[in-house]
């Protein structure tokens, strides 16, 4: 199974969030679960615009790199023009997070699963445990 965080802060975020739930549906592969929305302040910046975030699970047959490519395009396409680099963040109309690829542990320049920073995120962790299978959530965290 794999989950995937996402957030937004710009425009209208829960039509953002739906958007780019439909396009990972049909660039990716079939989405099993989708967490409930919640509204969280800024994580590593200061802003005035709160976030909706939430948590998928799916279902895919692209690997993980292909999987970063295709959720970074649909980043592009929905209007995302620049990435967080070294820790500085910005707003954002969306934002996709790889945060576990089945019980694969990647460690690359390009990826890093399970994500580094999901266990420091209450607006990541609180929709994972929703949806999660808690044997999964057991098996990951070891």
């Amino acid at each position: 199974m794999v989950y995937l965080g996402l957030g937004s802060n710009i425009g209208d975020r829960r039509s953002n969030i739906r958007q780019a739930v439909e396009l990972i549906r049909e660039r990716v592969g079939e989405i099993h679960k989708l967490s409930s929305l919640i509204e969280t302040e800024p994580w590593g910046y200061d802003s005035s615009e709160k976030y909706i975030n939430a948590v998928i699970s799916l279902e895919t047959t692209l690997t993980p790199l292909q999987l970063l490519q295709t959720t970074q395009q649909i980043e592009r396409d929905m209007g995302r023009t620049t990435k967080s680099l070294d820790g500085i963040y910005a707003d954002r109309i969306i934002d996709i997070d790889i945060l576990i690829y089945n019980d694969l542990k990647i460690n690359t320049p390009q990826l890093t699963v399970p994500h580094p920073q999901m266990y420091r995120r209450d607006f990541v962790m609180q929709p994972l445990k929703e949806i999660a299978d808690s044997n999964n959530l057991f098996t990951i965290f070891q």
